[in-house]
């Protein structure tokens, strides 16, 4: 029996209704990367009005090689965020990797490097941890993490009794002091590093999984998405992501100290939502994260470059954050698409 539909236009008002969401989605997340992008570069033109050595080709990579610590880190940081989660364990994590890999890696035993993977494996274990404390116990991400950071720092403050040992794995100085065809190793680094985050995070299943479960966790799960293991795979790779940075760290400054990933815990935050994330998870891309993190690195180097104080980049950093959240906020991009339909 065919059973006749009384109105034939509501399946035409449903998908109409659909693509119009969707494209309201695309178009926030766009003009978010696209305004960063353009920011970075009137940044960079601009500072040659405040010094010729500023805005050169030079310059450029530096922002790049120093950019490529804070892109690290705020991959995972956007993961977590992505879920509506949030990771201050972060600056522990890497200060746990750098400190692992000068003590059990070194620089006198170069055939040492096949240690590094224990390294982030031993890093993993602090974001799975965390995570069990969040999915399992029920324990708020803010608390769970920050609880993670404080034991991690201690352990750490106990197991270097104050002063840490050990050189830079030969690896990690490659990585970050090396040139390949005439260009920095970080620069290509990144480039590989973002492309294969965007994949991840925008192409594959799991990151699909992952915005599902930031937009609404209930629904997810009717869905069939894995949800449990979902809710756990953000912090695990967040904290091998920061394990990785603390490696880079390493390599960049040849030793590692107790405080050596503090500086990057607010600015890994800012990164993403600069770049268009919704802090309660459920929206935003790398490549805006991407760019939130270069545009933070790029106004650090500007602000040393002029000598202002390391404070005053706190506080541009903090009110970058609030502009962010004012701009961003939904019924900006629904007025915006209104203006251009």
């Amino acid at each position: 029996m065919t059973v006749m539909n009384d109105d034939p236009i509501a399946p035409a008002r449903f998908q109409q209704k659909a693509d119009t969401r969707r494209s309201a989605r695309i178009s926030a997340e766009t003009v978010s990367t696209l305004a960063v992008a353009i920011l970075c570069v009137v940044l960079l033109v601009g500072a040659r009005f405040i010094s010729p050595s500023l805005g050169s080709w030079s310059q450029v990579e530096t922002v790049l090689v120093l950019g490529s610590f804070l892109v690290v880190l705020s991959f995972g940081q956007g993961l977590v965020i992505l879920t509506g989660g949030l990771d201050l364990s972060l600056p522990a994590v890497a200060t746990l990797g750098g400190i692992l890999a000068t003590n059990w890696v070194g620089a006198s035993d170069p055939g040492a490097w096949y240690l590094l993977p224990l390294v982030l494996l031993a890093c993993g274990c602090v974001g799975f941890l965390s995570a069990a404390g969040i999915v399992w116990l029920k324990v708020p991400p803010f608390i769970m993490t920050l609880a993670m950071s404080i034991i991690v720092s201690s352990l750490l403050l106990g197991y270097t009794k104050g002063t840490p040992r050990g050189a830079a794995p030969d690896a990690a100085v490659a990585l970050m002091k090396g040139h390949v065809l005439g260009l920095p190793a970080p620069v290509l680094f990144l480039v590989a590093f973002v492309l294969l985050g965007w994949l991840f995070q925008s192409r594959s299943i799991y990151g699909r999984y992952l915005y599902a479960i930031g937009t609404n966790v209930e629904a997810a799960r009717i869905a069939g998405a894995p949800v449990t293991a979902m809710r756990i795979l953000p912090y695990v790779v967040s904290a091998v992501s920061a394990g990785f940075a603390g490696l880079m760290l390493v390599g960049y400054s040849s030793g590692a100290t107790l405080r050596m990933g503090d500086s990057y815990l607010l600015p890994s935050i800012a990164a993403v939502v600069i770049g268009g994330s919704s802090i309660l998870g459920g929206r935003g891309t790398f490549l805006g994260t991407v760019g939130g993190a270069i545009l933070l690195t790029t106004l650090g180097t500007i602000i040393s470059a002029i000598g202002l104080e390391f404070g005053l980049r706190t506080i541009i950093e903090g009110a970058i954050v609030l502009v962010a959240l004012l701009l961003l906020r939904e019924e900006l991009f629904q007025k915006l698409g209104s203006l251009w339909r």
